[in-house]
Order: structure tokens, then sequence, then C-alpha cells
């Protein structure tokens, strides 16, 4: 039986390892997340996956960074119903947002007593005693600081759509439904029902450590921006706040930068490799020498 050089017997895999380490050599392997991104972003650029992909891949990375206060509709602008009240009095409510669940209540905001759906009010057209108590779902509550990537697990094992989110005192915080999270990973969903208003744009948050803080959508206008912040700033170039922000930084930014524009902090919560999306704005106690 004829000798075969070693590297070339058992089906050549000494040559395979041996390509495997002159490959690596070249083109060393992605050791952590960023380089692993600096891959894909290269990729894209070649047009070996398109921005849509890129975009998605992206967001799925933040989903395990961000946490559910990051994304949650805050107390203030939740729209529930209290079942303490006649059924007549937010009804209109229920019609006119037109959600497809909402959180029930007590009387306060902290007394979230269960979850109910739109079309189980069906039934109070259609049955002679109908008790609202009857028709509610148990409610899900979460902490604020619970992943994303935890939390649509939870989602799709329990066949939950929304959470409520608590604090740690134990009082409501806000809430997070699953549409909140997928948007992280494929942007925004719009349905027949979702509408444009500017007063969705800034939302005010739980204070920070230095000042006020505000959720403000990249496409906010200059104006509205400058108008609720009672800020002044300027940008012949373009019209939106997430614009300014592009311009300021001289690139795209990336999610989780932080940067400081006269005595605002700003901090990318979402973004992908097309636009910004969504920013947290905190205003910075001036000095002295910013009131002369």
């Amino acid at each position: 039986m004829p000798e075969y050089p070693s590297d070339v017997r058992n089906d050549g895999k000494s040559h395979r390892s041996l390509f495997e380490r002159l490959t690596a050599l070249i083109a060393p392997e992605p050791e952590n997340r960023t380089e692993l991104l600096d891959v894909l972003h290269e990729a894209h650029q070649r047009n070996l996956i398109d921005a849509d992909a890129l975009s998605m891949i992206e967001g799925v990375f933040q989903v395990s960074d961000l946490s559910a206060r990051d994304i949650m509709v805050p107390r203030s602008q939740m729209d529930v119903i209290d079942i303490t009240r006649p059924i007549d009095e937010w009804l209109p409510i229920v019609l006119e947002t037109a959600h497809s669940r909402f959180p029930a209540i007590e009387g306060d905001r902290d007394k979230v007593v269960g979850i109910l759906l739109a079309k189980d009010l069906l039934r109070y057209y259609a049955e002679e005693s109908f008790d609202v108590r009857d028709m509610l779902r148990p409610a899900i509550f979460i902490p604020e600081s619970k992943r994303l990537n935890v939390l649509l697990r939870d989602f799709r094992a329990n066949h939950n759509h929304m959470a409520i989110v608590v604090d740690e005192y134990s009082g409501v915080a806000g809430l997070c439904t699953i549409e909140d999270v997928l948007e992280q990973i494929v942007g925004e969903i719009e349905d027949e029902y979702d509408f444009d208003e500017e007063e969705d744009n800034i939302l005010s948050i739980k204070e920070g450590q230095q000042g006020p803080r505000w959720r403000v959508k990249a496409l906010t206008e200059l104006d509205q921006f400058n108008e609720e912040l009672g800020t002044s700033l300027e940008d012949d170039d373009v019209d939106t706040i997430g614009g300014l922000v592009a311009n300021h930084l001289g690139r795209m930014p990336h999610k989780g930068d932080e940067f400081t524009i006269e005595n605002l902090r700003f901090e990318v919560l979402r973004a992908d490799a097309r636009q910004i999306h969504v920013l947290l704005v905190e205003k910075l106690p001036q000095s002295d020498e910013d009131h002369d």
C-alpha cells in the first residue's frame, strides 16, 4: 500500500487545518461585538448584505443591551381604564385610542388589577349582565431593569403582549408591549391606527442626576424641540434634532453615543445603519458663566 504524506491522509484534514490557521492570521475572527459589527458594516459596504438586514442585526444586539425603562410608555402617557367608574365614562377612550389592550386600574394608576382586551367589550353590547371584572386578563409586572431579550422570550413563552413596568418602590412606572420590543429590531411598526402626532415626539421621563430628562424622537422638528425644552438650538442645514446631532458629530451616530451640546446631554438610545431613531436628552444645570 503506497505511503501518502501525512498532510494528504485522513481526507486532507491537515491541509484544512493549515488553511484555517493561515486564514486566521490573515483575517482573524472578531473577538468582541464591536469587531463583529465592524465586519458587518464592511459587508454592507461591499453589498454582501443590504441596509435592512444590517439594521435588524444591529437591532438584535440592541435588544440585549436595552432594558424595559429604555422603551416603556411612561406612566403619565399610559391609556388606562378605571373599572370603578361606569363603562360609559371610559368607553369613549377605548374607541378614540383604538388600542387592543388596556391596563385596568381601581382609581389609582398604581392599582393595576388586570388587562382588558378591547374585543372583550363586544360582550357589553350582547349580554344583559356584563361585569368588566370577569373580562380582565392577569397583568404581568416586570422591573424597570428587565432586559428586552429576556422580556421578548417571556412574551413568546407566556403568550402575553403587554407588561406593566414597576419601579424599585413597586409603583407603576410605565408599560411595555411586544410591539415595542420588536420595533427595536425591525424599526417602527405602523398600523392603521398609528398617528404621527407631534405631542408624542417628546416624552418627559424620570428626572436624572443633573436635571430633567426627555425621550425624544430624532425626527422631531427643531422648532418643537426648542419650544418644549426652552432651548435655542439652530442649524441652517437641517430641520430635525436628529439631523442637528448628526451634523454635530460629523458622522452617523451609533447607539450608546453620549455628547453635550450647549447645556444638554444627549445619549443615542436607538439608531441603525441609516438613521437615528430615539434620543435621551438631559438638561444640565447652567454654570454662572452661562448666565453672564
